[in-house]
């Protein structure tokens, strides 16, 4: 192509919507489908086909987006949300989820990937909505659908790695380079000779999803994995580019990133030498708060587990942050400016995908304090404190009514030696960690089908009070402006740790008292002195009848003190 060395290109008049095709590279009779193929329906290896945009008619012309701060999101996998597992059967159950509370939708990646049924971490057409999904048609109609609702759509994509079953990219040019190394092989290259047409490739691919799928946000994949060592690192490239395209839009348009590296450059603004991305998952806050609720200590969690880790994470966001990591065996992390960076710049969550599925057996935190012999009241003590913290909070699909189901690992890779490969992989990965129970076979349909929400469980009374819970907490932070305070600084956190565990945690004229402890707890209830009686705190949530307040009158003052049972929260103000 002229003006473009080692592109080529070829006009065909009646190649109009609709039409199949593919290439040949150097005269190779073999057909391979576009790098930026827009529509596989044939799957990962098939012929590509035309795609249309300007043909959908969309709907959600007055949308003009949901900022990041103050929403709260809901982490969905469009295969295992319904037992029909697409895009439409997915649509279907918006109104749960405005009902419930949520702000933003956010889709595991969706990507075309081989097989019918599988994560989406193993995408190869990174321009084609997966077509068991329904898509890209049916991607179209579910985003229309969810901002006639007033819910904005996150995109889970992946720039670290492809799938290695359908990936041909690299027969079209230097997307792949040794020079770094990744658990999947060669990375991406980010870097390296050739990489100017790579980035630009990463770039666009995101603002596609953006422009011509109306997405409101997209959540970047693991991306402590993506190597550059370029001035301009593509988060930065990223970043920047989204911001033009959103100033261009009217729309507002946000980056999360998923990183392991524990550092606040990430969501630190560029013109502060930082990445400018709109937020990160926390998962430090998320260990935290899982070791207190279960016990468990094997693995990363051999770092956490007491009340002042939590405490940690909730006022500095990292508890590695420079600090000795025994997991990793070295020091980890560095501290997040709690005077400068907002809170909501971080998310926090009790489970996702992740924490979930990587799990031997995909059980979610339900199965696990039942395993232990946990009470399951301390569901509603985590929630709590999980909904009302600082962070930008985060459900995945199923924990609002404590789904039963599990989320297990699951794939269908086409090639045989593959599928092998993945399972045995799996069974020798749990094997290394000590697990002796029986590892779901990834490639057997059942893992996949066991992983579907059961949509009868939210109408039986456990689930049922569960899923109320969450609703109320839902609706007492949208209605207390204190609930979401940019400022890091906002939230004052009391703890206790030995054999009475409790956690006061103070947002304004708000405060949650937690007792993850199995004993009977009275504690001191920070108010205003001198308070007034008509100034006296009232209980606005008790995940059990039996917590009360008490009130002392001490001269000019009153002292406050809450009664909780064993396992219980009580919200205050």
């Amino acid at each position: 192509m002229e003006g473009r060395p080692g592109w080529w290109g070829a006009e065909v008049a009646d190649a109009g919507h609709g039409t199949d095709y593919a290439f040949a590279l150097d005269g190779a009779e073999e057909a391979l489908p576009d790098p930026r193929s827009p529509w596989q329906p044939h799957g990962v290896h098939g012929p590509s086909r035309t795609y249309d945009h300007d043909r959908f008619a969309w709907t959600d012309q007055h949308w003009h987006g949901r900022p990041l701060a103050g929403s709260v999101l809901y982490e969905m996998h469009v295969g295992t949300f319904t037992p029909e597992g697409t895009f439409d059967a997915a649509a279907e159950r918006l109104d749960h989820l405005v009902a419930l509370g949520i702000d933003a939708v956010e889709l595991l990646p969706v990507a075309a990937f081989p097989g019918h049924h599988g994560w989406g971490y193993d995408g190869v057409h990174l321009w084609a909505p997966h077509e068991p999904y329904g898509g890209p048609d049916g991607l179209k109609r579910f985003v229309d659908a969810a901002h006639a609702r007033g819910l904005a759509v996150v995109l889970d994509v992946v720039y670290n790695h492809l799938g290695p079953d359908g990936n041909r990219l690299g027969d079209y040019g230097p997307y792949f380079t040794s020079a770094h190394a990744t658990p999947w092989g060669d990375a991406v290259n980010f870097d390296q000779e050739g990489s100017d047409e790579v980035r630009a490739f990463v770039v666009q691919n995101a603002l596609m999803w953006l422009r011509d799928y109306h997405f409101d946000g997209l959540r970047l994949d693991a991306v402590h994995a993506i190597t550059d060592h370029g001035a301009v690192h593509i988060l930065e490239e990223l970043s920047r580019s989204v911001a033009g395209l959103s100033a261009h839009l009217g729309r507002h348009l946000f980056l999360i990133a998923e990183s392991d590296l524990n550092d606040p450059r990430l969501v630190t603004p560029r013109e502060a030498g930082g990445y400018g991305l709109d937020g990160q998952w926390s998962d430090d806050f998320h260990h935290a708060l899982h070791a207190v609720l279960t016990g468990e200590r094997q693995g990363y969690y051999c770092d956490f587990g007491s009340m002042e880790t939590l405490r940690k994470a909730l006022t500095k966001v990292f508890v590695h942050d420079g600090t000795m990591s025994t997991y990793r065996g070295r020091h980890h992390g560095r501290p997040v400016n709690v005077q400068e960076t907002p809170a909501h710049r971080f998310l926090g969550f009790l489970q996702n995908h992740d924490q979930v599925g990587n799990r031997a057996a995909g059980d979610r935190i339900g199965t696990v304090l039942e395993s232990a012999g946990i009470s399951p009241a301390m569901l509603k003590v985590g929630a709590a404190v999980l909904l009302l913290a600082p962070f930008t909070p985060m459900l995945f699909m199923g924990e609002e009514w404590g789904a039963s189901t599990p989320w297990c690992y699951f794939t269908d890779h086409q090639d045989p030696e593959l599928a092998r490969a993945v399972s045995e992989g799996r069974r020798r990965e749990f094997a290394r960690h000590g697990w002796t129970g029986a590892v779901p076979d990834p490639q057997a349909v059942e893992t996949y089908r066991a992983s579907v929400l059961d949509w009868s469980e939210p109408d039986r009374p456990h689930h049922r009070d569960l899923l109320e819970w969450h609703r109320a907490l839902l609706a007492l932070r949208r209605s207390r402006p204190e609930l979401n305070d940019p400022r890091l600084t906002g939230t004052a956190v009391e703890c206790g740790d030995g054999e009475a565990r409790w956690l006061l945690m103070r947002r304004g004229g708000v405060c949650v008292a937690a007792n993850f402890g199995t004993l009977p707890l009275v504690l001191p209830v920070p108010v205003p002195v001198p308070a007034p009686a008509a100034a006296r705190p009232r209980l606005l949530l008790a995940s059990d009848p039996a917590i009360r307040l008490d009130f002392d009158n001490l001269g000019d003052s009153v002292e406050v003190s809450a009664a909780l049972p064993g396992a219980t929260v009580g919200v205050f103000g």
